[in-house]
């Protein structure tokens, strides 16, 4: 059977090409021995014909011809963590991997995660191992997944491999939750901001303006500078509106491209603060993705491979290479984790401690167990913060209209009373 795999040789460089092989695994195996280490390999010809994911991650097909639905981050980790984990628990019982793939597809009120499902059943039925018809759907299952389930195919740990990948998928989804949920209440309030002072310029502060002109009074410099703010958004809105428009698709443009993408990566490193809380997330996903990997029993060359495939940050995959280039070299994979800024030396001894006692893996993943709970702590923390900080915020800033508008007033009821006890 011909194969198309992605790898990277020793300089790091990535890799495209086909092999003859009987499995994915036999094919994994040949291409490592030519001095590459793999990092997606699926089957050739159903690249070619469009039914598989092919070297440049096309996506298969759903089940009947369907073009595939997409499914969000968030929707994709639960439904992932929940299929794994139910797929394990009927694996371990005996049940067959084709009647467990049914039972999970006939139980899902998902639709787009039950096509998933129903094409991974059909290429099973034709005989394909699970782990290459997952590579059929590489939107939805990564080369992490695929290489754990790879994994505990060949090493006969197959209920095993599929509890490990239920646990950090349910490790990501349960990061992904706490920091979204920890943000929904500020943002609330942010919306809710914009909102009321929207209103106050759009429709509050002209009913002052007839008024102001009718008394006929110079205004003070903040009550001007509210009332021309408020003409300027009431008669050139749609200026205003097509320039957010703009700026916000060019942003997006600019932020694919390198330039862009590293520009923010490296913004949200090293920025006050949030340089912190980045750069610890990252960290924390990167072991633990290497722990799991190690822990299912994938090469140390492999593993970080994958790693820097899940690098979300240019700046840790930039990391993650060089600690390759090290482990080519016959370097402690921690030698590159300690010349860095990014990593803190708790964790980089950690990892020393780790390569000498042979329990690299274990120690990897108490780190992301701690990395992640200290985390989950320091977003709590800034929220309840940060919730006050705006309603002050807000308060502040409709105290000033307030003052602002009602300051002519007070102006004139003071001359007002001057004039009367003049006479």
């Amino acid at each position: 059977m011909k194969f198309a795999y992605e790898a990277f040789d020793a300089a790091g460089k990535r890799v495209r090409g086909s092999i003859e092989a009987p499995s994915a695994q036999d094919g994994t195996e040949a291409v490592r021995r030519q001095g590459m280490f793999v990092a997606e390999i699926g089957p050739a010809s159903a690249a070619a014909a469009g039914t598989g994911a092919d070297p440049g991650g096309g996506v298969a097909p759903a089940a009947g011809g369907k073009r595939p639905r997409k499914m969000g981050q968030g929707k994709r980790l639960k439904n992932m963590a929940m299929f794994t984990r139910q797929l394990a628990v009927l694996v371990a019982s005996g049940t067959a991997l084709v009647d467990a793939l049914a039972a999970l597809e006939r139980q899902s009120t998902d639709a787009a995660w039950r096509d998933v499902v129903a094409t991974l059943r059909l290429r099973v039925e034709e005989g394909t191992p699970l782990s290459e018809a997952m590579a059929t759907r590489p939107d939805v299952f990564d080369a992490v997944a695929r290489s754990l389930i790879a994994a505990g195919e060949a090493g006969g740990i197959f209920d095993v491999m599929l509890d490990r990948l239920a646990t950090l998928t349910k490790k990501s989804l349960h990061v992904r939750q706490a920091v979204v949920g920890a943000m929904v209440y500020p943002c609330l309030l942010i919306g809710l901001a914009i909102n009321v002072l929207g209103m106050m310029m759009l429709f509050v502060l002209p009913r002052f303006a007839g008024m102001f002109q009718s008394l006929d009074t110079p205004l003070p410099a903040s009550t001007k500078v509210l009332m021309d703010i408020s003409d300027a958004l009431r008669n050139y809105w749609w200026a205003g509106l097509g320039g957010l428009v703009a700026a916000g698709f060019g942003l997006r443009f600019w932020l694919k491209t390198p330039s862009g993408r590293r520009a923010l990566d490296t913004f949200t490193v090293r920025a006050p603060g949030l340089g912190k809380i980045t750069r610890s997330f990252a960290i924390a996903r990167i072991v633990r993705v290497l722990g799991t990997l190690l822990n299912g029993r994938v090469p140390l060359l492999d593993a970080l491979a994958l790693a820097r495939q899940t690098a979300r940050n240019v700046h840790f995959a930039a990391l993650v290479e060089k600690a390759e280039e090290a482990v080519t070299r016959g370097a402690p994979m921690s030698s590159a984790f300690a010349d860095s800024p990014l990593v803190g030396p708790t964790i980089v001894e950690s990892m020393r401690s780790g390569e000498q006692s042979g329990q690299v893996a274990t120690l990897l993943l108490n780190i992301s167990d701690f990395l992640d709970e200290e985390n989950e702590v320091v977003v709590k923390s800034l929220t309840s913060i940060l919730e006050p900080v705006i309603l002050i915020g807000l308060g502040v800033l409709v105290g000033f209209i307030a003052v602002s508008m009602f300051l002519p007033l007070f102006d004139l009821t003071a001359m007002a009373q001057q004039g009367g006890s003049g006479q």
